[in-house]
């Protein structure tokens, strides 16, 4: 393991495309870093290495990437801050890694606007799992078998070319893994979606016990909903799943 910290790695993309997706990968742990770049590198992945929040956040600020694996514990600037200046400007998906057993770091990470959380100590086929969904689901065009170039419920609207939603005329902020989530409730409306297949479908994994994140994306997403269409409502159908619904208007 030579390559040395801070550098780049070029290769060919080791899922559908032949463009490295560029990382950014922030840890302060260098050995784990050496090891991450010379496993990611023949996946397919261009990754530059930053070990501080600081560094991070001015480093995206100059230089686009297709995803940012985000240490939690940092020096000076934590990943969580990092992630919450990140979402005051930028779309960028984020994987977080979390210390195992530090659920607070998850779900506060998820509710500021991660795509997804890894806990350390971790496997790297794991890793560059997690990592491949998040990218399937942030730069596809258009999900599988969809008709046309949007989808609609009521006044709600998702466009599939630009990944954005509105709803009566009002943009609609969301990450990667919280269009998919309405997505796929849109693709059902009217019908229960269990939590173990909006994991699979949204998040690329099976449901582990004790695992919240979808239910922190959907909380996410009526946060944002009832800012600008109160007549949706995404409904939690106890120990079966979730279901998109629309009030009638009077």
């Amino acid at each position: 393991m030579q390559m040395p910290v801070g550098t780049s790695a070029e290769t060919n993309d080791g899922g559908d495309s032949s463009t490295p997706m560029a990382v950014l990968l922030v840890d302060d742990d260098r050995e784990l870093c050496r090891m991450l770049v010379e496993y990611l590198t023949p996946e397919g992945f261009r990754v530059r290495i930053v070990h501080d929040g600081d560094e991070a956040l001015y480093t995206l600020g100059r230089h686009h990437f297709d995803l940012v694996v985000l240490d939690v514990m940092l020096p000076q600037l934590s990943g969580l801050d990092v992630l919450r200046q990140m979402r005051a400007r930028d779309a960028t998906p984020v994987l977080m890694l979390t210390a195992r057993g530090e659920d607070i770091d998850r779900v506060v990470g998820l509710e500021l606007g991660a795509d997804d959380y890894l806990p350390k100590p971790f496997n790297p086929r794991e890793l560059v799992a997690r990592m491949r969904a998040i990218l399937r689901r942030s730069l596809s065009p258009e999900p599988p078998g969809a008709r046309g170039d949007r989808l609609e419920a009521g006044p709600l609207t998702l466009l599939f070319a630009s990944r954005t939603a509105s709803a009566h005329g009002q943009s609609i902020p969301l990450t990667g893994a919280e269009f998919r989530v309405l997505e796929v409730l849109m693709q059902q409306p009217g019908n229960v979606v269990s939590r173990e297949q909006l994991t699979r479908l949204v998040l690329g994994r099976r449901l582990t016990p004790y695992d919240r994140s979808i239910d922190t994306h959907i909380s996410n997403i009526r946060r944002k909903l009832v800012a600008v269409a109160s007549e949706l409502a995404i409904v939690n159908v106890r120990r079966t799943g979730y279901v998109l619904t629309l009030a009638e208007q009077p």
